[in-house]
């Protein structure tokens, strides 16, 4: 989704500095396992799904370059990031964007125990990603009825079977396979979306086989309340140790409905890389919540990641400056100031 962002740069010399601060306050928060105010225990280890290379990019209106591409989804490997998502296997017709999809898989340098999960809309699109290389891929799915027939023209259920076939083709290939479902805290064209029809279809995709599913805020609209509510009814469906979520920071509230979720016994989330990312439906939308701020978060509360975040932030100046942007990550900008 497109990502509405500030116009400016990040300057590199910011980063280094910053991220021997940071990584040295994260480091001074208590280690053992953290008790929340419910009483219940945070997760000790968190998994980061990085998402900046694919849903970050996917809507830039300028083209970009592909060795740029390339040398970002490298940036992040050597981060230790354990899982990137590099590319999207459509139509460049539709995300022209991602018309380089063979070459960055090819020209990627693959890091041993990083995964490079890819999107895949339907069974052409699997058929490429496997030809391309590809050992994990995605499926993108939504809990609103409106929302899926303007975002990929078919129904929840006419999408549903279409996953169906390439999580059977992915199977016989033994790939992996990933599900998404977009719109679950609200849709910009219905409004609030019922938390047992998020339920519903990530039951259908859980059962299907997706390993793991990962639930997205796609407006950026939810709340701690609202997260609350959904990962209830999810949760009775799905085992949580099969979730994920995917937050959004329209309102500045992704953090902290990444907080409720790992109270809740998630432990696997989904941030892109500066907050690239963002969409077209929500006006003043900043774009998905940035790696750099989710893992300064985890490290301050003793959660381990496996993540250096100082290199992300590298990361994330690089991206920037490509794009002649300012990064979305709070913590990459406050660096600028100490």
């Amino acid at each position: 989704m497109a990502a509405l962002m500030m116009r400016g740069s990040l300057s590199v010399r910011c980063s280094p500095s910053f991220g021997a601060r940071s990584w040295a306050f994260a480091n001074s928060a208590s280690a053992q396992s953290v008790s929340v105010p419910t009483g219940k225990s945070l997760p000790e280890q968190v998994k980061i799904v990085e998402v900046g290379p694919r849903d970050g990019l996917q809507n830039e209106k300028t083209v970009v370059p592909t060795e740029v591409k390339i040398e970002l989804i490298n940036m992040l490997s050597e981060a230790g990031l354990p899982v990137i998502e590099a590319t999207s296997f459509v139509s460049p017709k539709w995300v022209p964007q991602m018309a380089d999809q063979e070459e960055v898989m090819r020209g990627i340098q693959r890091r041993l125990g990083v995964r490079y999960p890819v999107l895949t809309p339907n069974l052409k699109g699997f058929q490429a990603a496997l030809n391309a290389g590809a050992e994990e891929v995605a499926v993108f799915g939504a809990a609103s009825e409106l929302f899926s027939k303007k975002n990929i023209n078919c129904s929840v259920e006419e999408s549903l079977q279409r996953f169906e076939e390439v999580v059977r083709a992915a199977k016989a290939a033994n790939v992996t396979v990933r599900g998404y479902v977009s719109c679950v805290l609200g849709c910009p064209y219905e409004g609030q979306v019922s938390p047992d029809k998020v339920a519903q279809v990530a039951k259908r995709l859980y059962s299907m086989g997706c390993y793991e599913v990962s639930l997205g805020d796609t407006i950026g609209v939810g709340t701690p309340g609202s997260m609350r509510a959904m990962l209830s009814a999810v949760s009775s469906q799905v085992p949580l140790g099969a979730l994920a979520v995917h937050c959004h920071d329209t309102y500045g509230q992704a953090l902290a409905n990444i907080l409720t979720a790992l109270q809740m016994g998630v432990s696997v989330v989904d941030s892109s890389v500066a907050g690239l990312g963002g969409c077209p439906y929500a006006q003043g939308a900043s774009g998905n919540v940035a790696t750099e701020d989710v893992v300064y978060m985890l490290h301050g509360l003793g959660i381990h990641t496996g993540v250096d975040l100082t290199r992300v932030m590298d990361a994330g100046a690089f991206i920037c400056r490509s794009l002649n942007r300012r990064t979305n990550s709070k913590v990459a900008q406050a660096s600028c100031k100490l």
